[in-house]
């Protein structure tokens, strides 16, 4: 076993004896990288056991980087066993009450009396809840606000996060409560056990729970079975392989007494007189053991304690540490090469697990020899939102299904950010990583389409200088990722190699590369689909690229023809040679479009359209603009409607590549920024208008009268005032300025009487 203070395992055997990769993990229990030797270094077969999820509810976010680097086990632990059984006393209370009656509601307020007191203690806890929105609002206004609960500086983490769900929770409750207090007759059943089955549940498990039949596992497993079916469906969208064993802990009863037995014969457990059997970490300890080697600083932290305990353990004075129960050693035996799990799980759950399995499978020997049960514990790290783990505790999560339902992510681009953010650190989803995400998947798009395309029109050019520089950084590249995944799976490093590597194939003179050098690089494409972004597409497989820039087969014959004329009649329109000679060579070569199955005949209409417009023009004499223009119609709009794009590039025949969000969105923006600059002429247009008009309403003014107003007394013979309101005399220099606005005037009235005479 691992320990901090060994580096390596002692079974590492001489060098000569066996040839192992350069694999360095980090290990949870040295808090350092460590070579990695599995037990069976010779046959090279590795055995890992992943703590899988709760599955009471559907799987969330947070557990694909676990899933995204191995294969995993499945267990259940007391959070199914409770949900199960507090799911079942909801099921029966609804049948037994399908209607809104007196019962169901004052039970519901009873529950939100119950779930207020236990959760919310700033709040009165008599509270009516017509009055629970201010209340709460005034009470918890700082975690509201983002800030910590204390006050003291410490930044709002997950107690703030359990704060805000509680307090969500019991305003969904309230809000149905006083629905029905206004208008009950109104008020469907089903929305309400739906707003208030938060607090329904835990009140009806205190009523009733402990008359529940605990050995009865159909209604645990009623639960489960519907959750572990759809939390596979979950990951296998995402591309992620099945595990090899699945363990469930209710089909384990048996197995986990004859462990627990053997833990007490062994001398490392203790029987309190309610017939409880509790782990002994003095006894583990004093025969030369450590315990909470994972985590030693949490050894004595009360509320992970709690949470490793769950919410079925018994209370008693007579417990003297805490248990936890395994299933690995029944399925991988007396060594495990690695154990993983959630960050979250290091204490008390891994380090109760270590210590209760070593001491089954060591005895009591009372020799401090150093025992061997897990070799490497790894541990992934959790998405967050605003620095809180995602949680189904905390009811902060996006559920896998509901991500991909609504089409904000792809099976691909979800796992490209798992990448991109590496498995041992938390990973916070911003609009940065989602950008560099969005970007690394464009990259490979791109450079996909253009392999291919070379793969379809090979361009046959001559060895260069730049061949051998790509040919260098391709094996550049392959060193430095081979060197990332050997690094403890460091797959950002990884996705920078590739990144980098693209960039410089982008920068390169295509024209000075051979056919044969671009298409070395097609071991990307192994390295992506080992990286799971190609579905369950073989990395073995010699076809270039992943799925998604490939265009509908039936559409081949049609769509290549279309855009190799579009090609023709383009370049030589650019050079000004288009003849009728030479416009009949081209359309000589057409595929036939005669015949075809409904799967090809918008394709083949395409085809044939422009065919007929093209002779059209060319019978009108019609100028080379119109067949420019003809030719950008057949590409954004008759293919484009079809999902298809071609791609014009100087020197080089349009490239074929269907219409992805890239294209849409590079569209849109355009269309915007057109949009815009529409806008903006019309305001300038409508503005010059209105001046215009002003200024033509303006001209018809005489300028004999154009002072005579209330401001002046009196005026001379060209309407010019002399004397002000109060009869005074028009001071000179004011005078000078009333000639100039006079005289300005007298112009524009000319211009207008004359515009008018014509």
């Amino acid at each position: 076993m691992a320990t901090t203070s060994r580096q390596q395992p002692p079974w590492i055997p001489p060098k000569s004896s066996a040839s192992l990769p350069p694999l360095k993990i980090w290990n949870s229990l040295t808090r350092s990288k460590t070579d990695f030797v599995p037990f069976d270094f010779e046959g090279k077969n590795v055995t890992w056991y992943a703590c899988g999820p709760t599955v009471y509810d559907d799987a969330h976010l947070g557990r694909t980087i676990l899933a995204l680097i191995s294969k995993q086990t499945t267990d259940v632990d007391d959070k199914i066993i409770l949900r199960g059984r507090q799911q079942h006393l909801l099921s029966e209370f609804t049948s037994k009450h399908p209607n809104l009656d007196d019962t169901v509601v004052s039970t519901a307020t009873e529950a939100f009396d119950a779930y207020v007191r236990k959760n919310l203690v700033f709040l009165p806890p008599d509270l009516k809840p017509e009055a629970y929105d201010t209340k709460a609002k005034k009470a918890y206004q700082a975690v509201l606000d983002g800030k910590p609960l204390a006050g003291n500086g410490i930044p709002a983490g997950d107690k703030e996060a359990k704060i805000k769900m509680h307090l969500k929770t019991a305003s969904s409750a309230a809000a149905a409560l006083n629905l029905v207090q206004n208008d009950k007759g109104s008020v469907d059943v089903v929305e309400f056990y739906t707003r208030t089955e938060d607090v329904l549940l835990p009140y009806l498990d205190s009523l009733y729970g402990s008359s529940i039949d605990a050995s009865d596992y159909r209604i645990f497993t009623k639960l489960t079975s519907k959750f572990e079916k759809r939390f596979f469906e979950d990951v296998r969208a995402l591309n992620c392989l099945d595990p090899d064993v699945l363990t469930r802990v209710t089909e384990y009863g048996p197995q986990i007494v004859e462990f627990v037995k053997k833990i007490e014969a062994n001398g490392f457990a203790y029987v309190t007189s309610d017939g409880s059997v509790y782990f002994d970490i003095s006894t583990f300890e004093n025969h030369g053991n450590h315990y909470a080697r994972l985590e030693p600083w949490n050894r004595n932290d009360k509320d992970l304690q709690a949470d490793g305990e769950g919410a079925l353990t018994k209370k008693t004075t007579e417990k003297r540490g805490d248990e936890c129960s395994a299933m690995a050693s029944d399925v991988l035996g007396k060594t495990i090469d690695i154990h993983s799990g959630g960050i979250d799980l290091c204490f008390p759950h891994h380090d109760n697990e270590l210590a209760q399995s070593e001491a089954y499978w060591s005895g009591c020997n009372g020799n401090n020899e150093e025992l061997g049960w897990v070799s490497y514990f790894i541990h992934f790290g959790h998405l967050s939102i605003s620095g809180s783990k995602m949680s189904k505790s905390l009811k902060n999560f996006t559920t896998i299904r509901e991500a991909l339902r609504r089409g904000d992510w792809t099976s691909r681009s979800l796992r490209i950010i798992f990448l991109l953010g590496g498995w041992k650190d938390a990973v916070e989803i911003t609009d940065e990583l989602r950008k560099q995400g969005t970007s690394f998947e464009g990259y490979m798009n791109n450079f996909f389409l253009k392999a291919r395309d070379l793969e379809r029109q090979p361009s046959n050019n001559p060895s260069t200088a730049q061949d051998s520089t790509l040919c260098e950084s391709f094996a550049n590249a392959q060193a430095k990722v081979h060197d990332a995944l050997c690094d403890s799976f460091d797959t950002p490093a990884a996705m920078r190699a590739i990144s980098s590597l693209i960039t410089e194939y982008n920068s390169a003179d295509r024209t000075a590369l051979t056919d044969e050098t671009v298409l070395d690089v097609r071991w990307l494409t192994k390295i992506v689909r080992v990286f799971g972004l190609d579905g369950s597409a073989d990395p073995n497989d010699s076809i270039i690229g992943w799925s998604g820039i490939e265009i509908p087969e039936a559409s081949i014959p049609y769509v290549f023809q279309v855009s190799k004329e579009r090609d023709e009649v383009r370049q030589h329109v650019i050079a000004g040679n288009l003849s009728d000679e030479t416009l009949a060579a081209i359309t000589s070569k057409d595929v036939s479009t005669a015949q075809q199955d409904a799967a090809a005949a918008p394709y083949a209409e395409v085809l044939s359209k422009f065919q007929e417009e093209i002779k059209a023009l060319a019978e009108k004499k019609a100028p080379a603009k119109d067949f420019l223009a003809l030719c950008d119609q057949l590409r954004d709009v008759h293919l484009w409607d079809l999902g298809i794009y071609l791609e014009d590039r100087e020197g080089l025949p349009a490239m074929v590549r269907p219409v992805d969000s890239e294209l849409h969105a590079a569209r849109q923006q355009k269309e915007e920024r057109e949009q815009q600059k529409r806008e903006a002429k019309e305001k300038r247009e409508k503005e010059e208008a209105e001046k215009a008009a002003k200024k033509a309403e303006l001209a018809k003014l005489s300028p004999l009268d154009m002072f005579r107003t209330q401001e002046y007394s009196g005026w001379d013979d060209e309407g010019l005032p002399i004397r002000d309101a109060k009869g005074e005399e028009i001071p000179k220099n004011k005078m000078k300025k009333l000639r100039k606005e006079w005289e300005k005037q007298k112009k524009l009235h000319d211009e207008w009487i004359l515009s008018n005479r014509k």
